[in-house]
C-alpha cells in the first residue's frame, strides 16, 4: 500500500507496487481507491424481505477500534446531522435494494471530515 498526496507521486509509487504485487502474487494488478483521513464508520442497520422492501433502523457509530475491531458502539452517531442521517439511512436501503437484500444485517459506510460519505459493504 502507498499513500499519494500528488500528482507527481502518482507514477513511480504505481510501478513500485506493480513489481511488488507481480513478485509477491504472480499478478502486477494493482487498484486505486481514495484514502479517508480519520474516517468516522459508520454503519445502518437494514431488515429487507422476499418482497423488495428494505427498512432501515437508524445508525451506530462505530468509530473506536482497536486493531479493526470495534470495541465501542454508539447510537445515535454523534457525527452526523439529521440531513447526513437522512442520505446515509437512504443510501443504505438504496444498496440493500439494487442487491434485493433479504435478511437482517448492517450497510457499513467510512465518512470523512466534511461530511461526505462511503459505502463500505453489506454485512448479513
Amino acid at each position: 500500500m502507498r499513500l499519494i498526496t500528488s500528482e507527481r507521486e502518482l507514477q513511480s509509487a504505481l510501478e513500485a507496487a506493480q513489481r511488488e504485487a507481480g513478485a509477491a502474487f504472480g499478478d502486477s494488478h494493482v487498484f486505486l481507491e481514495k484514502y479517508i483521513e480519520r474516517p468516522r464508520h459508520v454503519e445502518f442497520q437494514i431488515f429487507g424481505d422476499s418482497h423488495g422492501n428494505v427498512v432501515q433502523l437508524f445508525e451506530r457509530e462505530c468509530s473506536i477500534q482497536r486493531r479493526h475491531q470495534k470495541i465501542v458502539e454508539e447510537t445515535p452517531s454523534p457525527a452526523l446531522t439529521p440531513e447526513l442521517r437522512a442520505r446515509m439511512g437512504e443510501a443504505a436501503v438504496r444498496a440493500a435494494q439494487a442487491v434485493k437484500y433479504t435478511n437482517a444485517g448492517t450497510a457499513e459506510f467510512l465518512v470523512d471530515s466534511s461530511g461526505e460519505f462511503n459505502f463500505l459493504k453489506i454485512n448479513t
